[in-house]
Protein backbone atom coordinates (compact mmCIF):
# COMPACT_ATOMS: atom_id res chain seq x y z
CA UNK A 1 0.00 0.00 0.00
CA UNK A 2 1.28 3.36 -0.83
CA UNK A 3 1.38 6.17 1.92
CA UNK A 4 -0.76 9.52 1.37
CA UNK A 5 -0.43 12.57 4.13
CA UNK A 6 -2.52 16.05 4.76
CA UNK A 7 -1.90 19.15 7.07
CA UNK A 8 -3.17 17.15 10.19
CA UNK A 9 -2.52 13.74 9.05
CA UNK A 10 -1.09 10.91 7.29
CA UNK A 11 -1.37 7.40 6.06
CA UNK A 12 1.91 5.41 6.41
CA UNK A 13 2.35 2.23 3.33
CA UNK A 14 1.44 -0.10 6.01
CA UNK A 15 -1.98 1.45 6.44
CA UNK A 16 -1.83 2.98 9.92
CA UNK A 17 -3.18 6.47 10.12
CA UNK A 18 -1.70 9.11 11.97
CA UNK A 19 -2.92 12.67 13.15
CA UNK A 20 -0.79 15.55 13.77
CA UNK A 21 -0.81 17.64 17.02
CA UNK A 22 0.99 20.11 18.94
CA UNK A 23 2.32 17.38 21.07
CA UNK A 24 3.24 15.17 18.29
CA UNK A 25 1.84 12.87 15.89
CA UNK A 26 -0.39 9.90 17.22
CA UNK A 27 -2.17 6.79 15.51
CA UNK A 28 -5.80 6.77 15.15
CA UNK A 29 -6.39 4.21 13.11
CA UNK A 30 -5.53 1.27 10.56
CA UNK A 31 -6.84 0.96 7.05
CA UNK A 32 -6.18 -1.94 4.74
CA UNK A 33 -9.49 -1.84 2.40
CA UNK A 34 -8.65 0.86 -0.10
CA UNK A 35 -6.94 3.41 -0.73
CA UNK A 36 -4.94 5.76 1.59
CA UNK A 37 -6.50 9.06 0.43
CA UNK A 38 -10.17 7.41 1.25
CA UNK A 39 -8.51 6.93 5.07
CA UNK A 40 -7.96 10.28 5.10
CA UNK A 41 -11.31 11.05 4.10
CA UNK A 42 -12.65 8.44 6.37
CA UNK A 43 -11.04 10.18 9.82
CA UNK A 44 -11.66 13.84 8.05
CA UNK A 45 -15.45 12.76 8.40
CA UNK A 46 -14.95 11.82 12.17
CA UNK A 47 -13.21 15.25 13.01
CA UNK A 48 -15.86 16.76 11.16
CA UNK A 49 -18.73 15.06 13.41
CA UNK A 50 -16.47 16.27 16.72
CA UNK A 51 -16.89 19.70 14.59
CA UNK A 52 -20.78 19.82 14.17
CA UNK A 53 -20.93 18.97 17.42
CA UNK A 54 -19.23 21.25 19.68
CA UNK A 55 -21.14 24.04 16.89
CA UNK A 56 -23.96 22.64 18.27
CA UNK A 57 -22.88 23.24 21.80
CA UNK A 58 -21.88 26.73 20.92
CA UNK A 59 -25.08 28.00 19.71
CA UNK A 60 -26.95 26.23 22.36
CA UNK A 61 -24.79 27.77 25.15
CA UNK A 62 -25.39 30.82 23.11
CA UNK A 63 -29.04 30.85 22.31
CA UNK A 64 -30.55 28.72 25.29
CA UNK A 65 -30.83 28.94 29.19
CA UNK A 66 -28.55 25.82 29.29
CA UNK A 67 -27.65 25.32 32.84
CA UNK A 68 -24.00 25.98 33.42
CA UNK A 69 -23.25 22.69 35.10
CA UNK A 70 -24.89 21.23 32.06
CA UNK A 71 -23.08 22.71 29.56
CA UNK A 72 -19.83 22.00 31.27
CA UNK A 73 -20.64 18.53 31.28
CA UNK A 74 -21.03 18.17 27.96
CA UNK A 75 -17.34 20.62 27.10
CA UNK A 76 -15.65 17.97 29.32
CA UNK A 77 -17.25 15.05 27.28
CA UNK A 78 -16.37 17.15 24.19
CA UNK A 79 -13.15 17.59 25.65
CA UNK A 80 -12.05 14.11 26.78
CA UNK A 81 -13.68 12.90 22.88
CA UNK A 82 -11.43 15.24 21.35
CA UNK A 83 -8.34 14.11 23.12
CA UNK A 84 -8.72 10.40 22.72
CA UNK A 85 -10.54 11.04 18.65
CA UNK A 86 -9.42 8.87 16.20
CA UNK A 87 -10.06 11.58 14.06
CA UNK A 88 -7.89 13.99 11.47
CA UNK A 89 -8.08 17.37 11.37
CA UNK A 90 -6.88 20.67 13.67
CA UNK A 91 -7.55 18.89 16.69
CA UNK A 92 -6.23 21.47 18.78
CA UNK A 93 -8.58 24.35 17.22
CA UNK A 94 -11.36 21.82 18.64
CA UNK A 95 -9.50 22.26 21.82
CA UNK A 96 -9.17 25.41 21.88
CA UNK A 97 -12.77 26.21 21.41
CA UNK A 98 -13.63 24.36 24.26
CA UNK A 99 -11.51 26.17 26.22
CA UNK A 100 -13.30 29.84 25.02
CA UNK A 101 -16.16 28.24 25.47
CA UNK A 102 -15.20 26.89 28.70
CA UNK A 103 -14.34 30.60 29.80
CA UNK A 104 -18.34 31.63 27.88
CA UNK A 105 -20.05 28.99 30.75
CA UNK A 106 -17.77 30.05 33.13
CA UNK A 107 -18.70 33.68 32.63
CA UNK A 108 -22.35 32.89 32.81
CA UNK A 109 -21.31 30.48 35.65
CA UNK A 110 -20.89 33.75 37.57
CA UNK A 111 -23.57 35.56 36.32
CA UNK A 112 -26.07 33.08 37.18
CA UNK A 113 -24.71 32.76 40.98
CA UNK A 114 -25.28 36.99 40.86
CA UNK A 115 -29.11 36.63 39.40
CA UNK A 116 -29.51 33.82 42.12
CA UNK A 117 -27.87 35.84 44.89
CA UNK A 118 -29.93 38.90 43.77
CA UNK A 119 -33.08 37.17 43.73
CA UNK A 120 -32.13 35.81 47.04
CA UNK A 121 -31.46 39.42 48.34
CA UNK A 122 -34.68 40.86 46.89
CA UNK A 123 -36.64 37.42 48.46
CA UNK A 124 -35.59 38.42 51.88
CA UNK A 125 -36.49 42.01 51.42
CA UNK A 126 -39.61 40.93 50.42
CA UNK A 127 -39.97 38.54 53.39
CA UNK A 128 -38.47 40.87 55.95
CA UNK A 129 -41.08 43.47 54.64
CA UNK A 130 -43.89 40.36 55.26
CA UNK A 131 -42.88 40.19 58.59
CA UNK A 132 -41.92 43.57 59.72
CA UNK A 133 -45.80 43.93 58.69
CA UNK A 134 -47.62 41.26 60.46
CA UNK A 135 -45.44 42.18 63.64
CA UNK A 136 -47.24 45.85 63.29
CA UNK A 137 -50.38 44.15 62.92
CA UNK A 138 -49.85 41.88 65.72
CA UNK A 139 -49.21 45.30 67.88
CA UNK A 140 -51.42 48.13 66.43
CA UNK A 141 -54.43 46.93 64.45
CA UNK A 142 -57.34 46.99 66.18
CA UNK A 143 -59.92 46.26 63.18
CA UNK A 144 -59.89 42.57 63.60
CA UNK A 145 -61.64 41.43 60.31
CA UNK A 146 -59.02 43.26 58.30
CA UNK A 147 -56.27 42.43 60.24
CA UNK A 148 -56.72 38.93 60.48
CA UNK A 149 -57.64 39.20 56.71
CA UNK A 150 -53.87 40.88 55.71
CA UNK A 151 -52.38 38.23 57.75
CA UNK A 152 -53.68 35.62 55.04
CA UNK A 153 -52.60 37.19 52.37
CA UNK A 154 -49.39 37.70 53.97
CA UNK A 155 -48.78 34.35 54.47
CA UNK A 156 -49.70 33.91 51.06
CA UNK A 157 -47.09 36.38 49.60
CA UNK A 158 -44.45 34.31 51.78
CA UNK A 159 -45.15 31.48 50.30
CA UNK A 160 -45.59 33.05 46.56
CA UNK A 161 -41.50 34.53 47.25
CA UNK A 162 -38.74 32.49 46.30
CA UNK A 163 -36.59 30.72 49.02
CA UNK A 164 -33.59 32.15 51.25
CA UNK A 165 -30.96 30.56 53.04
CA UNK A 166 -32.22 28.25 55.40
CA UNK A 167 -31.67 30.16 58.27
CA UNK A 168 -32.45 33.00 57.65
CA UNK A 169 -35.50 31.56 56.48
CA UNK A 170 -36.65 30.03 59.68
CA UNK A 171 -35.89 32.68 61.09
CA UNK A 172 -38.12 35.24 59.38
CA UNK A 173 -40.90 32.14 59.63
CA UNK A 174 -40.32 31.86 63.37
CA UNK A 175 -40.95 35.74 63.82
CA UNK A 176 -44.19 35.67 61.28
CA UNK A 177 -45.96 32.78 63.30
CA UNK A 178 -45.38 34.72 66.67
CA UNK A 179 -47.20 37.93 65.45
CA UNK A 180 -49.58 35.83 63.87
CA UNK A 181 -50.02 34.09 67.45
CA UNK A 182 -49.72 37.13 69.06
CA UNK A 183 -52.49 38.86 67.09
CA UNK A 184 -54.92 36.19 67.40
CA UNK A 185 -54.29 36.59 71.33
CA UNK A 186 -55.13 39.97 71.45
CA UNK A 187 -58.09 39.37 69.37
CA UNK A 188 -59.27 36.49 71.66
CA UNK A 189 -58.47 39.23 74.97
CA UNK A 190 -60.29 41.71 73.02
CA UNK A 191 -63.10 39.97 72.59
CA UNK A 192 -63.39 38.53 75.71
CA UNK A 193 -63.59 42.09 77.52
CA UNK A 194 -65.76 42.94 74.94
CA UNK A 195 -69.09 42.21 76.44
CA UNK A 196 -67.51 43.61 79.79
CA UNK A 197 -67.45 46.96 78.12
CA UNK A 198 -70.48 46.65 76.44
CA UNK A 199 -72.53 46.33 79.58
CA UNK A 200 -70.49 49.42 81.45
CA UNK A 201 -71.16 51.71 77.96
CA UNK A 202 -74.88 50.42 78.73
CA UNK A 203 -74.74 51.28 82.06
CA UNK A 204 -73.25 54.44 81.90
CA UNK A 205 -75.34 55.95 78.68
CA UNK A 206 -78.39 55.07 80.41
CA UNK A 207 -77.14 57.41 83.06
CA UNK A 208 -77.09 59.80 80.38
CA UNK A 209 -80.45 59.34 79.12
CA UNK A 210 -81.83 59.89 82.22
CA UNK A 211 -80.32 63.53 82.59
CA UNK A 212 -81.25 64.39 79.20
CA UNK A 213 -84.74 63.24 79.77
CA UNK A 214 -84.19 65.70 83.03
CA UNK A 215 -83.61 68.26 81.25
CA UNK A 216 -85.24 68.34 77.91
CA UNK A 217 -88.92 71.04 79.63
CA UNK A 218 -85.65 73.18 80.66
CA UNK A 219 -86.47 77.11 79.35
CA UNK A 220 -82.67 78.14 80.69
CA UNK A 221 -81.65 78.04 76.86
CA UNK A 222 -78.31 79.06 76.95
CA UNK A 223 -76.87 76.57 80.10
CA UNK A 224 -79.08 73.70 79.64
CA UNK A 225 -77.88 73.47 75.41
CA UNK A 226 -74.07 73.59 76.65
CA UNK A 227 -75.15 70.81 79.25
CA UNK A 228 -76.50 68.75 76.34
CA UNK A 229 -73.38 69.58 74.42
CA UNK A 230 -71.85 67.74 77.58
CA UNK A 231 -73.74 65.31 77.48
CA UNK A 232 -72.95 64.06 73.91
CA UNK A 233 -69.10 64.36 74.57
CA UNK A 234 -69.85 61.81 77.36
CA UNK A 235 -72.12 59.57 75.34
CA UNK A 236 -69.43 59.54 72.35
CA UNK A 237 -66.69 58.72 75.07
CA UNK A 238 -68.82 56.10 77.01
CA UNK A 239 -68.41 53.36 74.33
CA UNK A 240 -71.16 51.33 72.58
CA UNK A 241 -73.62 49.13 74.26
CA UNK A 242 -74.76 45.79 72.40
CA UNK A 243 -76.44 46.89 69.05
CA UNK A 244 -80.03 46.51 70.06
CA UNK A 245 -79.71 47.81 73.47
CA UNK A 246 -77.59 50.94 71.71
CA UNK A 247 -80.24 51.94 69.29
CA UNK A 248 -83.26 51.90 71.86
CA UNK A 249 -80.98 54.17 74.34
CA UNK A 250 -79.95 56.46 71.56
CA UNK A 251 -83.71 57.04 70.37
CA UNK A 252 -84.32 58.00 74.11
CA UNK A 253 -81.40 60.65 74.46
CA UNK A 254 -82.20 62.22 71.44
CA UNK A 255 -85.70 62.45 71.61
CA UNK A 256 -85.01 64.28 74.47
CA UNK A 257 -83.00 66.39 72.96
CA UNK A 258 -85.80 67.08 70.15
CA UNK A 259 -88.37 68.13 73.02
CA UNK A 260 -85.82 70.53 74.37
CA UNK A 261 -83.77 71.78 71.57
CA UNK A 262 -87.53 72.22 69.40
CA UNK A 263 -88.85 74.46 71.73
CA UNK A 264 -85.57 76.39 72.07
CA UNK A 265 -86.37 77.20 68.64
CA UNK A 266 -89.65 78.26 69.20
CA UNK A 267 -88.81 80.59 71.45
CA UNK A 268 -86.39 81.76 69.63
CA UNK A 269 -88.33 82.36 66.84
CA UNK A 270 -90.97 84.20 68.63
CA UNK A 271 -87.72 86.22 70.13
CA UNK A 272 -86.56 86.67 66.37
CA UNK A 273 -89.57 88.60 65.67
CA UNK A 274 -89.81 90.86 68.58
CA UNK A 275 -86.32 91.82 67.66
CA UNK A 276 -87.30 92.47 64.21
CA UNK A 277 -89.32 94.88 65.18
CA UNK A 278 -87.01 96.52 67.14
CA UNK A 279 -84.93 96.30 64.21
CA UNK A 280 -87.79 98.55 62.41
CA UNK A 281 -87.93 101.21 65.28
CA UNK A 282 -84.54 101.94 65.30
CA UNK A 283 -83.93 102.64 61.23
CA UNK A 284 -86.64 104.83 61.81
CA UNK A 285 -84.49 106.55 64.70
CA UNK A 286 -81.99 106.37 62.69
CA UNK A 287 -83.73 108.34 59.86
CA UNK A 288 -84.37 111.13 62.58
CA UNK A 289 -80.68 111.46 63.43
CA UNK A 290 -79.54 111.21 60.03
CA UNK A 291 -81.84 114.21 59.46
CA UNK A 292 -79.55 116.31 62.22
CA UNK A 293 -76.77 116.31 59.80
CA UNK A 294 -74.89 118.66 58.76
CA UNK A 295 -74.91 120.10 61.96
CA UNK A 296 -75.95 123.46 62.10
CA UNK A 297 -76.47 124.14 65.63
CA UNK A 298 -74.15 122.13 67.44
CA UNK A 299 -76.47 122.56 71.08
CA UNK A 300 -79.43 121.68 68.95
CA UNK A 301 -77.93 118.82 67.10
CA UNK A 302 -76.50 117.49 70.72
CA UNK A 303 -79.59 117.84 72.52
CA UNK A 304 -81.93 116.01 69.66
CA UNK A 305 -79.27 113.11 69.74
CA UNK A 306 -79.28 112.26 73.31
CA UNK A 307 -83.20 111.64 72.85
CA UNK A 308 -82.60 109.67 69.85
CA UNK A 309 -79.83 107.64 71.91
CA UNK A 310 -82.43 107.04 74.90
CA UNK A 311 -85.04 106.00 72.72
CA UNK A 312 -82.28 103.74 70.83
CA UNK A 313 -81.70 102.33 73.97
CA UNK A 314 -85.21 101.70 75.40
CA UNK A 315 -86.28 100.13 72.09
CA UNK A 316 -84.28 96.89 72.74
CA UNK A 317 -82.12 94.01 71.41
CA UNK A 318 -82.09 93.46 67.39
CA UNK A 319 -81.44 90.15 65.58
CA UNK A 320 -77.43 89.58 65.64
CA UNK A 321 -77.03 89.78 61.86
CA UNK A 322 -78.26 93.44 61.70
CA UNK A 323 -76.87 94.44 64.84
CA UNK A 324 -73.64 95.58 63.98
CA UNK A 325 -74.76 97.69 60.70
CA UNK A 326 -77.26 99.43 63.20
CA UNK A 327 -74.70 100.52 65.31
CA UNK A 328 -72.12 101.46 62.64
CA UNK A 329 -74.64 104.15 61.47
CA UNK A 330 -76.02 105.37 64.57
CA UNK A 331 -71.82 105.54 65.57
CA UNK A 332 -71.04 107.38 62.69
CA UNK A 333 -73.90 109.98 63.38
CA UNK A 334 -72.59 110.65 66.97
CA UNK A 335 -68.71 110.48 65.76
CA UNK A 336 -70.35 113.81 63.13
CA UNK A 337 -71.54 115.29 65.85
CA UNK A 338 -68.69 115.03 68.54
CA UNK A 339 -66.54 116.26 65.72
CA UNK A 340 -68.45 119.31 65.16
CA UNK A 341 -68.57 119.79 68.75
CA UNK A 342 -65.06 119.77 68.63
CA UNK A 343 -64.73 122.41 66.18
CA UNK A 344 -66.84 124.85 67.53
CA UNK A 345 -65.10 124.28 70.96
CA UNK A 346 -62.01 125.05 69.37
CA UNK A 347 -63.68 128.43 67.40
CA UNK A 348 -65.03 129.63 70.72
CA UNK A 349 -62.14 129.33 72.50
CA UNK A 350 -60.62 132.10 73.86
CA UNK A 351 -57.22 131.26 75.09
CA UNK A 352 -56.71 129.06 71.64
CA UNK A 353 -57.78 132.98 70.38
CA UNK A 354 -55.17 134.65 72.02
CA UNK A 355 -52.65 132.60 70.94
CA UNK A 356 -53.62 132.74 67.63
CA UNK A 357 -53.17 136.24 67.57
CA UNK A 358 -49.90 136.51 69.57
CA UNK A 359 -48.51 134.19 66.57
CA UNK A 360 -49.91 136.50 63.94
CA UNK A 361 -48.35 139.39 65.91
CA UNK A 362 -44.84 137.97 66.59
CA UNK A 363 -44.82 136.86 62.87
CA UNK A 364 -45.86 140.52 61.29
CA UNK A 365 -42.88 141.73 64.04
CA UNK A 366 -40.31 139.15 62.60
CA UNK A 367 -41.26 140.16 59.19
CA UNK A 368 -40.43 143.93 59.75
CA UNK A 369 -37.06 143.08 61.07
CA UNK A 370 -36.37 140.96 57.99
CA UNK A 371 -37.23 143.51 55.85
CA UNK A 372 -35.13 145.84 57.12
CA UNK A 373 -32.45 143.73 57.47
CA UNK A 374 -32.79 142.94 53.68
CA UNK A 375 -32.42 146.68 52.64
CA UNK A 376 -29.47 146.80 54.66
CA UNK A 377 -27.98 143.81 52.77
CA UNK A 378 -28.82 144.67 49.67
CA UNK A 379 -27.17 148.92 50.56
CA UNK A 380 -24.12 147.10 51.61
CA UNK A 381 -24.21 144.65 48.45
CA UNK A 382 -23.87 141.83 51.01
CA UNK A 383 -25.34 139.03 48.59
CA UNK A 384 -25.07 136.10 51.15
CA UNK A 385 -26.72 138.12 53.85
CA UNK A 386 -29.16 139.20 51.03
CA UNK A 387 -29.90 135.80 50.13
CA UNK A 388 -30.46 134.65 53.95
CA UNK A 389 -32.79 137.67 54.82
CA UNK A 390 -35.29 136.60 51.30
CA UNK A 391 -35.46 133.01 52.59
CA UNK A 392 -36.22 133.76 56.17
CA UNK A 393 -38.80 136.03 54.98
CA UNK A 394 -40.68 133.88 52.66
CA UNK A 395 -40.37 130.98 55.51
CA UNK A 396 -41.81 133.88 57.63
CA UNK A 397 -44.43 134.80 55.63
CA UNK A 398 -45.76 130.98 54.38
CA UNK A 399 -46.41 130.67 58.55
CA UNK A 400 -48.10 134.02 58.85
CA UNK A 401 -50.46 132.91 56.33
CA UNK A 402 -51.26 129.75 57.97
CA UNK A 403 -51.29 131.95 61.21
CA UNK A 404 -53.86 134.60 59.77
CA UNK A 405 -56.27 131.60 58.47
CA UNK A 406 -56.36 130.07 61.91
CA UNK A 407 -57.18 133.20 63.48
CA UNK A 408 -60.23 133.68 60.88
CA UNK A 409 -61.47 130.97 61.92
CA UNK A 410 -62.21 132.49 65.62
CA UNK A 411 -63.95 134.94 63.85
Amino acid sequence: MSSATDPWGRVDEDGTVYVRTSGGERVVGSWQAGAPEEALSYFKRKYDSLVTEIGLLEQRVRTTDLQPAQAQQSIDRLREAVAEANAVGDLDALGRRLDGLSEQVGRRREEVKAQREQHRNEAREVKERIVAEAERIAVEETHWKNGGERLRQLVEEWKAADRIDRPTETALWKRLSSARNAFTKRRKAYFATLDDQREEARREKERLVAEAESMSGSTDWGDTAAAYRDLMRRWKMAGRASRDVEEELWARFKGAQDVFFQARGAAFAERDAEFREHAEEKEKLLAEAERLLPVKDVRQARQALRGIQERWEAAGMVPRDQRDRLEGRLRKIEETIRGAEETEWRRTNPEARARAEATVTQLRSSIDQLEKRLGKAREAGREKDVKEAEEALNARRAWLEEAERTLAEFS
